[in-house]
């Protein structure tokens, strides 16, 4: 069963997108990656949000360079949450992305989180937040991914402190 269904418009997007499987690979959530387009194979999208409830799918991550419609697609074809990722593959930097992500219809929303790697992260942690609702011990798992963060800020405020 797959909990987490990402999806990204190219294939060149894979290095940004499987930061969000790590962590959800460390917070023991399922998960599936793959290559679907808005634009060039509207299909696909269709036929992959349509089959994904009845695979145990929970919860989309989406992530889209450029004009960046895939999660808005996502969105449009499911009552499922859709996380979205801009990617930063043009010009713009991402900009153009993450406008394109975040600016949804009302009724019609795409969760969006930052552009590139940091926002894969966080999609995963978002997802296996969401997913958590529901299942108490992936929340503790969640907990103590939150608890390990912060014990990380605790250590290096006490290296800078010693070397001063």
């Amino acid at each position: 069963m797959t909990q987490v269904l990402i999806l990204m418009g190219s294939d060149s997007d894979a290095p940004v997108m499987r930061a969000a499987g790590d962590v959800l690979n460390e917070l023991g959530v399922t998960w599936e990656m793959t290559v679907a387009s808005a634009h060039r194979s509207p299909a696909r999208v269709t036929r992959l949000v349509s089959d994904a409830p009845a695979r145990g799918v929970r919860v989309f991550i989406v992530g889209a360079g450029a004009a960046a419609h895939l999660a808005g697609v996502v969105a449009a074809h499911t009552s499922l949450p859709v996380i979205g990722v801009p990617i930063d593959s043009s010009a713009l930097k991402g900009l153009d992305a993450l406008l394109s992500t975040v600016q949804m219809p009302p009724g019609v929303p795409v969760a969006t989180v930052a552009i590139g790697k940091p926002g894969a992260t966080n999609a995963g942690v978002l997802a296996a937040q969401m997913i958590a609702l529901a299942d108490p011990a992936l929340a503790e798992r969640v907990v103590t991914y939150k608890q390990r963060l912060a014990e990380k800020v605790e250590a290096a405020a006490s290296r800078l402190a010693a070397e001063s």
